[in-house]
C-alpha cells in the first residue's frame, strides 16, 4: 500500500507554512514532492510533511538554508534502509548530527535569555503605565 499523497494546500495547513514558503524551499532543493498529479500539481507524503516540519523548527533559530540542507542530509542519510551506512560513516554522522544539537540548545538559550530581556521591558512598561 502506497504512502497517501496530499496537494500542497493540506501541506500549507498542516505545517503552518505558506504555499510561498513550500514552493521557495522546493526552489533551493530542500524538499521535493514525492510526486506530480496528472494535472501537474505537487503532491507530498507524511515523510515530505515531516522533512518541512525539520525546516520550519530550524528557522526561528536562524539556521541557514545550507546548514538545514546540511542537517536534512545527515538525517536522510542515518534514516536509508535500503543502503544503510556502514560503522565509521554511522559514526560520523551521529557526530554532525550531535553537533547541531548542541548548536540548536545553544541558540534556544539565547532565544530564551532575548525573551526574558524582552519580557522585562514590556513589565517596565507597563509598570510606568500603571504609575
Amino acid at each position: 500500500m502506497s504512502e497517501r499523497q496530499m496537494q500542497i494546500g493540506e501541506v500549507a495547513e498542516r505545517t503552518g507554512l505558506s504555499l510561498r514558503t513550500i514552493r521557495h524551499y522546493e526552489e533551493v532543493g530542500l524538499v521535493i514532492p514525492s510526486a506530480r498529479s496528472k494535472g501537474g500539481f505537487r503532491l507530498y507524503t507524511a515523510t515530505d510533511v515531516d522533512r518541512l516540519m525539520v525546516i520550519r523548527r530550524m528557522k526561528p533559530l536562524d539556521f541557514s538554508l545550507e546548514e538545514m540542507r546540511d542537517l536534512l542530509e545527515v538525517t536522510d542519510r542515518l534514516g536509508a534502509t535500503d543502503d544503510p551506512p556502514a560503522d565509521e560513516e554511522l559514526k560520523l554522522l551521529r557526530e554532525r548530527l550531535d553537533a547541531y544539537r548542541e548548536e540548536a540548545d545553544a541558540r534556544c538559550e539565547k532565544l530564551r535569555s532575548r525573551l526574558a530581556m524582552a519580557e522585562e521591558f514590556a513589565a517596565t512598561l507597563r509598570g510606568r503605565l500603571e504609575a
